[in-house]
């Protein structure tokens, strides 16, 4: 049953990822799309974290850790880069 509902959310997940991409595709500014972003990066972050439990392996935390940390760094080059637009 544990993995049942693992499961769910790591497909709801996938579902809510798809749609935050849609929103980077065709948001009407850049910040629309620099959040739309970020969330996205959230969402494969928290798979990465429940598919760790799910299987029980430890690596894929590492993963998790390094994907944050270069998901947030990208996602400061990004707004910079944005800032020095205006």
């Amino acid at each position: 049953m544990n993995l049942l509902i693992l499961d769910v959310v790591i497909f709801v997940l996938i579902a809510i990822s798809v749609l935050s991409m849609i929103r980077v595709i065709i948001g009407p500014t850049h910040e629309d799309r620099l959040i739309g972003l970020n969330l996205a990066v959230s969402q494969v972050l928290a798979i990465l974290v429940i598919t760790a439990v799910k299987f029980d392996r430890s690596i894929y935390l590492d993963v998790a850790l390094v994907y944050a940390i270069l998901g947030f760094l990208g996602i400061l080059a990004i707004a910079r880069y944005l800032g020095g637009q205006k």
